[in-house]
């Protein structure tokens, strides 16, 4: 059987891909395999261990810190707060007190997980994905349904504005020029800079999150939506027009359709930049959802369900992109 060029394009692009995976984690396996091997040698001497102990340590918060990568100094300075692990995180984390898992100066130590140890945590993340054990101990499922429930209602209001005024732009020459000077000051701006206004003037975490995906959402696509319009041939227009098509029926018969590739293109674009900024917005509003589920792993010192919410914040965004696109392709036409 003979295989297209699209075909064989296809196949050799996948196993390309497949073997820059394998060189990834064959990669990833090697470094952290040595840094485990240099955390081992550095681990702490019975002495040491006893010592930690006797000052109020506990012994499941000791072993979770020297796999960590934390040395006896550091140790012996959070056995002096005398809190357990449990407290210091719903304190903000051993980040918030200054502590890193860097280790005592001259040492490679860390508890950087290795490929196996994502996998598996992996696993138990999705076998019990919507568990819910209180403020900071949430399933999986939880904190992206969160999230993408953030990112939905941002979206679809940004949607309800950049259409219409999209529209109106692009369907009127000075309307869209006398705004232009507005929108190109207004589009650079990043999000999270209007996340401090908005928390002032809403003075609600919350509704401020979605405040900022909104405003990330609605340049791209009210900017592709005006051009959409603008760009559609005048020969269409005109043959409306010669059929005594009203306004309406013009702009929902000939130019929607015309300009809906380029406007589920500024969708595309507008989804995954919210995608984007939904999850540094929820670093800075706490709470709930996959920013914050990434900021509290990591002030835990729990990197392998840190590298877990990583993963699936990439692979949702994969599959949203995907989602799009293929929208993208329903409406695509050829001339």
């Amino acid at each position: 059987m003979t295989l297209s060029p699209s075909t064989r394009l296809r196949l050799r692009a996948a196993v390309l891909s497949l073997a820059l995976f394998a060189a990834l984690l064959a990669v990833w396996y090697v470094s952290t395999r040595r840094i485990t091997s240099d955390a081992s040698a550095s681990s702490l001497a019975p002495a040491e261990r006893d010592t930690l102990l006797a000052a109020g340590l506990r012994a499941e918060d000791l072993d979770h810190y020297t796999a960590a990568g934390l040395d006896f100094t550091q140790l012996r300075q959070i056995a002096t707060l005398g809190l357990t692990r449990a407290d210091i995180e719903m304190a903000g984390g051993l980040a918030a007190l200054g502590i890193t898992s860097a280790g005592a100066p001259g040492k490679k130590t860390g508890g950087f997980p290795t490929p196996a140890e994502v996998g598996r945590r992996l696993v138990e993340a999705l076998r019990d994905p919507f568990y819910d054990r209180g403020t900071n101990d949430k399933g999986l499922g939880v904190n992206l349904a969160h999230s993408l429930r953030r990112v939905a209602i941002g979206f679809l209001a940004a949607i309800a504005i950049a259409l219409p005024v999209g529209f109106a732009l692009g369907m009127s020459p000075l309307l869209n020029a006398a705004l232009a000077p507005y929108i190109q000051i207004l589009k650079p701006i990043s999000p999270l800079a209007w996340m401090p206004l908005a928390l002032y003037t809403i003075k609600d975490a919350e509704k401020s999150s979605l405040f900022v995906i909104f405003i990330c959402s609605v340049w791209p696509m009210l900017i592709n939506t005006a051009f959409g319009v603008a760009a559609v041939r005048k020969d269409w227009i005109n043959i409306g027009r010669t059929l005594e098509l009203s306004r309406f029926e013009l702009a929902t018969r000939i130019i929607l359709p015309a300009a809906a590739p380029t406007i589920f293109t500024g969708m595309r674009i507008a989804l995954g930049i919210a995608w984007l900024v939904i999850v540094a917005a929820e670093m800075l509003i706490g709470g709930i959802g996959m920013g914050y589920l990434v900021w509290n792993e990591w002030n835990g010192l729990r990197l392998d369900n840190m590298l877990v919410a990583v993963l699936a914040i990439g692979l949702v965004g994969l599959l949203l992109d995907l989602a799009v696109a293929r929208l993208l392709a329903l409406v695509r036409y050829q001339e």
